[in-house]
């Protein structure tokens, strides 16, 4: 039988832009869940379980804000907080991704992208599903504190990069229709073939 050579897009992570940001990416949003579920194999004590899984959904939490979400999609985000009143403004950042000729930006890697989004929003509605587990189940109420923690960072990114996702789409088609002239070409040559009719 001759095997299919694998096409960009496929969840290959041979075929990704950036391998090793890739692999450390997915090995955060693994390694959090799995230390949560297997960690009680290997020892019976919760505060050591509950510290490493913490440390682990804090460094998933970074790599993917700071680093992942950069390099794979292109997306960065932030909380600004001004001094003088306080006040709390989310920042959302986004490269071109285009890969068009006049903005020089590389294109965005669909096996990159699948990779991202797919992860993303797995991870939260596994601790989704093990709350309800936790909660069936009745286990020590104070596992669901720790999953409760995780809820709550990785939702947190996932809102902030989905957030940040529809801003880099709306201000991509916003520049596109503007300096592209074909919105603005189109609307004006409607206007004058009205007024010198």
């Amino acid at each position: 039988m001759e095997r299919s050579q694998p096409r960009n897009g496929d969840l290959s992570w041979r075929l990704s832009s950036h391998p090793i940001t890739l692999l450390f990416f997915l090995g955060f949003r693994i390694s959090s869940l799995l230390f949560y579920l297997l960690g009680s194999l290997f020892t019976s004590n919760f505060i050591l379980v509950f510290i490493i899984t913490i440390l682990l959904l804090a460094a998933d939490f970074y790599y993917l804000k700071n680093i992942a979400g950069r390099r794979l999609v292109g997306l960065r985000w932030w909380n600004e907080v001004e001094g003088s009143s306080g006040d709390s403004h989310w920042v959302f950042e986004s490269q071109d991704r285009s890969g068009s000729a006049e903005s020089g930006a590389p294109s965005q890697n669909a096996t990159d992208k699948r990779f991202f989004w797919l992860a993303l929003y797995a991870q939260p509605a596994l601790w989704v599903v093990l709350a309800i587990v936790s909660v069936v189940r009745l286990l020590n109420p104070i596992w669901l504190s720790l999953i409760v923690i995780a809820l709550i960072l990785t939702i947190t990114n996932t809102l902030a990069f989905s957030r940040c996702d529809k801003f880099s789409q709306a201000s991509s088609l916003a520049s596109s229709a503007m300096y592209s002239g074909g919105m603005a070409r189109n609307l004006a040559g409607g206007l004058f073939s009205r007024l010198f009719r």
